[in-house]
């Protein structure tokens, strides 16, 4: 399947320097075939085949949880283990009463999806979490509410109504010193999704949503992870601790002098940091080198990649680091956690490995690019795979 380059529906480059984090975007038969990233068959055979806990799987009315009783039955295993088996009659009937159902990280149970998130975690150098909401009448699932992250929305069948208030508060975080103003009475905007329709809102916004065009409604929200000043200090702190004076004990015996001196001693590394211009840079660097959001086993090859240049291979992350070392001496390649040296002649290949994420790549290919055996290229691939950052692709179902 083919990406849907979420990225250019958004506006690319325009989207990064005049939408994100600013104001919502809303644009209209975006995706031709939403029914590619997931159908309602789809979502049955989810809610059938994977025992699916609350609040992972829930059903929302009026902002409350559902108790789960109310949509589903005991099974106690011969294992004297109880799950949570979906009862279809008592969950159509929750359905038909308001209730929305709620399925969170969906991308990680549907490879469209998963596949969707990615482009967009490359594109935006973020963790991306994927929801999926159904409703079926007018009454609102969740109220007027606002998230502590942005969110892209597509509409998959149906309608949906949404409300848009505004923020009350710039950038509120899930742990902030205070909590938002009210939202007005009235919204600011009031749009409706239609089937392959996009919105983007950015985080804070308050919104109401609700299928109160007569019809049942399927949409997908992914959920951007926020990226703040609070998390840069506190990866700064960590990353200062090299420093005598980071870490020595705080001179709380001591003089009033003692506890000046220590303090500006404090600050001077402290400034020289914040006066690094690479240091965004090399945080985002090592928050995409530690992304650990889509880790999937290469079974069955746990002892080696055959060399075979029909097998196709793709990261497991699309936020992998390629830079040259900083002795000029070769590469360094840093994925899931893990940081791999490598000889100046891999850079086709690992370029080739990233490029194509999140979609898979052939070995031969990746031997005609570098210019080397399949069975060196199978050598390398298993390498990585050994560090969690590349997997085999299987057929996509």
């Amino acid at each position: 399947m083919s990406p849907l380059n979420l990225a250019a529906h958004l506006g690319q480059d325009e989207f990064l320097a005049q939408v994100l984090h600013r104001r919502y975007r809303h644009i209209p038969a975006a995706i031709p075939h939403p029914g590619e990233l997931i159908t309602w068959d789809d979502v049955n055979t989810i809610l059938a085949t994977h025992r699916l806990e609350p609040p992972r799987f829930r059903l929302s009315a009026n902002g409350e949880m559902l108790p789960a009783h109310r949509y589903t039955a005991p099974v106690t295993t011969r294992r004297h283990t109880v799950w949570q088996r979906v009862h279809p009659a008592e969950l159509h009937a929750r359905l038909a009463e308001g209730a929305s159902l709620v399925i969170d990280a969906v991308d990680e149970l549907h490879p469209p999806i998963g596949r969707a998130a990615m482009e967009l975690e490359q594109w935006l150098r973020t963790g991306v979490q994927t929801n999926l909401y159904a409703s079926f009448t007018a009454r609102e699932g969740f109220g007027v509410h606002w998230d502590d992250h942005d969110v892209v929305v597509i509409q998959i069948d149906g309608t949906k109504r949404w409300k848009l208030y505004g923020p009350t508060r710039t950038a509120p975080m899930y742990k902030d010193t205070d909590e938002p103003e009210p939202p007005p009475e009235e919204p600011v905007a009031e749009l409706v999704l239609r089937p392959g329709d996009m919105l983007y809102l950015p985080r804070g916004w308050w919104h109401s949503v609700a299928a109160s065009e007569g019809e049942h409604s399927l949409h997908l929200t992914f959920g951007i992870q926020a990226t703040t000043g609070a998390q840069l200090l506190s990866w700064l702190a960590d990353d200062l601790r090299r420093h005598d004076v980071l870490r020595e004990d705080l001179p709380v015996h001591a003089t009033a002098a003692q506890q000046a001196a220590y303090l500006e001693r404090l600050r001077k590394e402290v400034t020289a940091a914040l006066e690094d211009p690479d240091l965004i840079g090399r945080y985002t660097a090592m928050r995409d080198g530690t992304d650990l959001t889509r880790l999937q086993p290469g079974l069955p090859h746990i002892a080696g990649v055959p060399a075979d240049p029909d097998v196709r291979v793709r990261l497991t992350t699309a936020r992998a680091h390629l830079e040259h070392a900083a002795n000029g001496d070769g590469l360094v390649f840093r994925a899931c956690d893990n940081e791999w040296e490598m000889a100046e002649e891999a850079m086709p290949l690992l370029q080739s490995l990233v490029s194509a994420a999140p979609g898979a790549v052939s070995l031969g290919e990746l031997a005609a690019a570098a210019g080397i055996s399949v069975a060196d290229v199978a050598a390398v691939v298993f390498e990585l795979m050994d560090g969690q950052a590349i997997t085999v692709e299987g057929d996509e179902r």
